[in-house]
C-alpha cells in the first residue's frame, strides 16, 4: 500500500510538471510604440512566420478579396494618443483594431473603434476609418509578420506593414504645431480655475496660511459656471478662519448647486456643516 502511495506520488508530480510545461507560440506578440511630434503612438500585435508558405495571392495564406485581421491570433491594435490623419483623413485619438481587405493593386485598411481582441467581431461592423492604399512589392523577404514607424519627423510618420515581399505603407500624420501652440497659449493665459482650486486645497488641508487658501479658493469660483465642490471648499476655508456668517452663506450656495447637479453627498454634507455652523 505505501508502495502504491510512492508511486501515485510520483505519478502527481510528474503530470504536474509537464502541466507547467511551457513552448514558444506561432506567432508571438509584439508591442512598438514611438512619440512622433506631440503624440504617442502605440501597436500591439502577433507576429506569424512565413514557414515556407506562400502568403499573399489567390492561392496563399492570405487571399485577395477577403477581410484579413492583420497579424494573427487577437486582433491588431493601435492607439493614438492625440487626434491624427492617417492618409490624409480625420481619425479621433483613441484605440483602434485595424482590419485589411487585400487586392492585387489596391488594400483597403479599416480602423474600427476597439471594444475587443477578437478580430472576427469586427467583420460585419463598419469601420470608423476606411482609407485606401497601393501595396509595395519588396526586394527582400520579410519572414516574420512586421509593423513599423518609420521616417519620424515633427509632424508625421510612415506606418508600414510588412511580411514576405509585400510592404503596406501608411502616411501618419499629426498636429504637432497645434498642440504646440495650444499648450503654449494655456502657459500664458496663467493658472486655471482648476489650478487655484488645488493650490487652496492644498493650502487648506496642510494646514498652510488659511488666508492664502481663501484668496485661491476666490478666484476658482469667481465668475460664472461655478462648481459645487469648488464652493463648498471656500466655505469650509473660511469656517476655519472664524467667518461662520459668511461660509454658510457659501455652503448654502453650494448646496443649491448641488442639488441641482443631483450629488446626494455634497448636498447632505452642506445641510451638516450649515446645521453646525449656526450653533
Amino acid at each position: 500500500m505505501k508502495k502504491l502511495f510512492i508511486l501515485l506520488l510520483v505519478a502527481g508530480t510528474f503530470f504536474s510538471s509537464e502541466a507547467q510545461i511551457k513552448t514558444p507560440s506561432a506567432s508571438p506578440s509584439a508591442k512598438i510604440m514611438q512619440t512622433v511630434g506631440l503624440t504617442d503612438v502605440e501597436v500591439a500585435y502577433s507576429r506569424p512566420s512565413m514557414k515556407g508558405r506562400t502568403i499573399f495571392g489567390d492561392n496563399g495564406l492570405v487571399p485577395n478579396g477577403e477581410v484579413w485581421r492583420t497579424g494573427a491570433n487577437s486582433a491588431t491594435k493601435i492607439t493614438f494618443s492625440e487626434d491624427v490623419q492617417i492618409e490624409g483623413k480625420d481619425l479621433k485619438a483613441g484605440s483602434y483594431a485595424i482590419l485589411t481587405l487585400p487586392a492585387a493593386d489596391m488594400w483597403q485598411v479599416h480602423f474600427h473603434n476597439y471594444e475587443s481582441s477578437s478580430w472576427s467581431s469586427y467583420k460585419e461592423k463598419t469601420a470608423g476609418l476606411i482609407v485606401k492604399v497601393s501595396p509595395n512589392k519588396t526586394t527582400s523577404m520579410t519572414e516574420s509578420f512586421t509593423i513599423s514607424i518609420d521616417n519620424v519627423t515633427d509632424n508625421g510618420a510612415a506606418i508600414h506593414v510588412k511580411w514576405a515581399d509585400l510592404s503596406l505603407p501608411l502616411n501618419l500624420g499629426v498636429h504637432t504645431d497645434k498642440q504646440a501652440m495650444a499648450s503654449i497659449d494655456k502657459l500664458l493665459a496663467g493658472p486655471s480655475k482648476n489650478d487655484y482650486y488645488n493650490i487652496a486645497s492644498y493650502y487648506h488641508s496642510s494646514g498652510k496660511d488659511l488666508n492664502k487658501a481663501l484668496e485661491y479658493v476666490s478666484k476658482a469660483t469667481s465668475g460664472d459656471n461655478k462648481k459645487f465642490w469648488q464652493v463648498r471648499k471656500q466655505a469650509l476655508i473660511m469656517a476655519d478662519l472664524g467667518m461662520r456668517k459668511e461660509a454658510i452663506e457659501i455652503a448654502q450656495l453650494s448646496l443649491d448647486l448641488a442639488t441641482k447637479a443631483g450629488n446626494k453627498d455634497y448636498v447632505r454634507m452642506n445641510k451638516a456643516s450649515i446645521k453646525e455652523w449656526s450653533n
